[in-house]
Formats: structure tokens, C-alpha cells, sequence
């Protein structure tokens, strides 16, 4: 006969404010999608509005007024800075900083093998965590249950990485359906009604088929609790693996731009193109005068609406003021880069860059997913400056990374003149001479990525 008694368990959970998720999903937004955003928060909220600048005049005028001794880095967000060198050419520069550049999209297998590679696993891991994502379809969801991928024996490593992919971004991938990916995301909210999981589980059907009464009145609750729970769910992405999926190319305009100023560089926001946000001034006058007081519900209705505003501001400020952390981070560590040019990107992960700046692995992803900066090399995604070394260890493994050795293939390629090619085996014995020791058909996976012919048909 079995008995029932009372176990007290406990378990850790990760939670998240609502300022929290708001600032999550604004990090992984790049400027053309923020400003988007920015513009349906101020139609959905009175309380916040733009600020009109006259940023034209600035764009034209500061270049010319400023002195040399001019520091950027007093304001980064000046959007008259262009550089004191090559000042000829200001204009074009300006041009090309503005307009950005066309970029290829990139899907979400390839979105979640990058975090993977960022992240330091077993060789078995990586493997298994590779089966993993293979084995999602553009939502983000499992195409065939995980448990065929892997043996028996290893059910506890499949476990761990699906966990280990559930963190990365987006939120919501690696799961079932979108019903899981609901929940998922629900879970991760500290501020998700008590009532949504029972409507996820239970009354999944009767959500889809828009049977909010027979709902209502199953979990005994009222009509406004109830529409509090729907205001939640459409704050949710039920695919959130289908933004990897829209379009194969897009215009970009870059988040950064790094200069050499007097010998040393320096990180500028391109904040130009971000509108300048404030507490709309009528609603402090209410929130402060004698109809808040007397009037509970304006009360409640204003203190709202001016609490999202300051949230709001707090989340872009946040965002800019992480994306120049990271930014700066990367400047520090690949300094070989920007003094000297793409084959000197040395190696560097997600881990080393979060550590420097205090801030988990996955909020280095996001924030540097795509977002562009503008160097003297040319306009490149954030994601390009990290980069396993050829050996696999990160940064703290060779001093060569993956990227830098395939320019360093690119450059011997196109140094060659002799009328006979280069074969893979030679360019290894090349490399070797340089101090890079990698195997032939290293070489020759290096190269079909750079999208170069064999030496036979070059």
C-alpha cells in the first residue's frame, strides 16, 4: 500500500523583471529594428515622447568648429565627430557611416553554432550540442525527438545541452512546439500571472480555438484578471526562431564606429541615429498635482504609464551603455586588429569578453549579434572579432585564430605568381614557416570558406 506525505524540496530558478526581459529584447535589436520599437512605445505610451533635436545643423556645422584638441570620447554620442584625419574626406565618410552596408542574414543554425563554439564544452558536447541544433526547424523547435540523436548511455549529456541551448538567444528555442517555447519564456518572467501555466498546460485548445469564456470561467477568474493574462502572452514570441528566417539580405547601419585618435583608439555610439527619449513633462505636472491626489484610478493610470516610461529609457540607456562596454572590451582585445588588419585577429570568446566586463555570456551574444562597427578595414558584425584558436581553446590556447589564419591563406593565395597553383599541401608547409602548424585538409576547408577554388581550378 502506498502512502502520501509532504516533501519539502528545493530548487533554483532563474526569474527575470519585467525591466529585466525589456532590456533582453531591446539589446538584441540593431538600430533599424530599435528605432521601430522606440516608435510603437511612444504610441503605446502617452507618458513618454521624442525630444526634437536639431541634429542636421550639427552634422554639418561641429566638424569645422571643433579644434583639434577636440576629445570624442568626452561625448560619444556627438554625432559631429568625423576625425580630425583625412578631413578631405569627411564627407564620404560620414556617407558610408551613415548608409552602412548590405549584409547577408544569417540563419538560426548558424546563430546558435556560433554561441556553441563561443562556449566551452567537452569535444562530446560540442558534438552532441551540434546534433542538437541540426535538429530544429526554423522556429526553433525539435524536428525528430532529441532522445533518437544520442545513445542511452548518454541521455545525461543530451539533458545538459539541451539546457545549455535553452539559454541561448533567442528565448524559447529547443523545445517541443510552441506551447513549450510559451512556457519557456513565461517561466524565465518573474512577472507571469499564476494562472498562465494552467492555461498553457490545460487549456492550450481552448486559447487556440478563442474560447476565453468557457477559459474564464474554468479558472474562475474576472474579465480583467483575465485580459492582464492576455496582455502577457502577446508580450511573447510563440516562434522565436523565425526572425532568423525573413530575409537573406539586409541594409546595416553601424551601432559603432572605432577611430584612431592621436595614436590611440576610440569607441563612438552611433546614437544619431537613436531618438533622444523623455517623461512627457504634462504627466509629471499630474502625477504631481492635486488630481493624482484625489483620484485613485488617474493616480494609478499616470504612475503607470510614467513607471513604463522611465523603464523604457532605462532599457535603451542600458543597451547603449553595454554595447560600448562591449565594444570597448573588443577594441582591448583585438588591438592587433585594428593597428594592423584582419590576419591579426587574435583568438577571443564570449567568456572572456563577459568577464571583463561583468555581464553573463549570453548578454555578450545578444548585444553583439547583429550589430556593426565601422573600422579603417572596413564595416564589420561584432560576432567576427570572436573566434577560437586553431587549436580550439579559445584565447587561452594558440595565439592564431581561426579568422586570422584564413586571411593569412587568403594573402598567400593572392601573393602567388608562379604559374604553377598552390596546392593545400603547400600552403600548410608555408604556414608552418610562419609559426601556424595545421593539417592540409584544415587548409583546405579554410579556403572552400573563403570561397576560393582549389589549385587545380584556380
Amino acid at each position: 500500500m502506498q502512502s502520501q506525505r509532504t516533501v519539502i524540496s528545493q530548487e533554483q530558478r532563474l526569474k527575470m523583471s519585467p525591466q529585466m526581459y525589456q532590456s533582453i529584447q531591446l539589446m538584441a535589436l540593431p538600430i533599424q529594428d530599435l528605432q521601430l520599437k522606440i516608435a510603437e512605445e511612444i504610441d503605446k505610451n502617452p507618458a513618454l515622447e521624442q525630444m526634437e533635436l536639431d541634429r542636421t545643423a550639427s552634422l554639418d556645422d561641429v566638424p569645422e568648429k571643433k579644434s583639434e584638441d577636440y576629445d570624442p570620447f568626452e561625448n560619444s554620442s556627438d554625432p559631429g565627430y568625423t576625425g580630425s584625419q583625412n578631413s578631405g574626406s569627411s564627407e564620404d565618410t560620414k556617407r558610408k557611416f551613415l548608409e552602412g552596408a548590405v549584409s547577408r542574414g544569417e540563419s538560426l543554425q548558424d546563430h546558435l553554432l556560433w554561441q556553441l563554439h563561443m562556449t566551452y564544452l567537452t569535444e562530446r558536447e560540442q558534438e552532441i550540442g551540434e546534433l542538437i541544433i541540426s535538429n530544429l526547424d526554423g522556429n526553433g523547435f525539435h524536428i525528430d525527438p532529441p532522445e533518437v540523436l544520442v545513445k542511452e548511455d548518454e541521455k545525461e549529456i543530451l539533458d545538459k545541452m539541451i539546457m545549455q541551448i535553452q539559454g541561448f538567444d533567442p528565448i524559447g528555442i529547443c523545445v517541443a512546439d510552441h506551447r513549450e517555447s510559451l512556457l519557456l519564456q513565461a517561466q524565465l518572467r518573474e512577472d507571469m500571472p499564476e494562472e498562465l501555466e494552467r492555461v498553457l498546460t490545460d487549456f492550450m485548445e481552448l486559447l487556440e480555438k478563442e474560447k476565453y469564456n468557457e477559459i474564464i470561467r474554468q479558472l474562475k477568474i474576472s474579465r480583467e484578471r483575465w485580459e492582464k493574462i492576455m496582455d502577457f502572452l502577446k508580450s511573447l514570441d510563440p516562434y522565436p526562431g523565425s526572425v532568423y528566417s525573413e530575409s537573406s539580405y539586409n541594409y546595416v547601419i553601424p551601432d559603432l564606429i572605432v577611430r584612431r585618435k592621436e595614436g590611440e583608439f576610440v569607441v563612438i555610439l552611433n546614437d544619431e541615429e537613436i531618438p533622444v527619449l523623455r517623461i512627457n513633462p504634462f504627466f509629471e505636472e499630474i502625477q504631481e498635482g492635486e488630481a493624482a491626489a484625489e483620484d485613485r484610478k488617474v493616480k494609478q493610470f499616470v504612475n503607470g504609464r510614467v513607471r513604463d516610461a522611465r523603464w523604457f529609457i532605462g532599457s535603451i540607456n542600458q543597451r547603449n551603455m553595454t554595447l560600448l562596454k562591449t565594444a570597448t572590451a573588443i577594441l582591448e582585445f583585438q588591438r592587433d586588429f585594428f593597428r594592423k588588419g584582419p590576419k591579426y585577429l587574435n583568438p577571443l570568446t564570449l567568456k572572456d569578453v563577459a568577464g571583463e566586463i561583468g555581464v553573463h555570456e549570453a548578454t555578450v551574444s545578444r548585444i553583439t549579434t547583429n550589430k556593426y562597427v565601422q573600422t579603417e578595414w572596413g564595416i564589420y558584425e561584432l560576432k567576427h572579432f570572436f573566434s577560437n584558436s586553431i587549436s580550439g581553446a579559445g584565447s587561452g590556447g594558440s595565439k592564431f585564430s581561426k579568422e586570422g589564419v584564413k586571411e593569412v591563406i587568403r594573402e598567400i593565395i593572392q601573393e602567388s605568381t608562379s604559374e604553377k597553383k598552390l596546392s593545400d599541401q603547400k600552403i600548410s608547409d608555408l604556414l608552418s614557416k610562419k609559426g601556424i602548424n595545421i593539417a592540409r585538409r584544415t587548409v583546405a576547408k579554410y579556403r572552400k570558406e573563403l570561397d576560393i577554388n582549389s589549385s587545380f581550378k584556380r
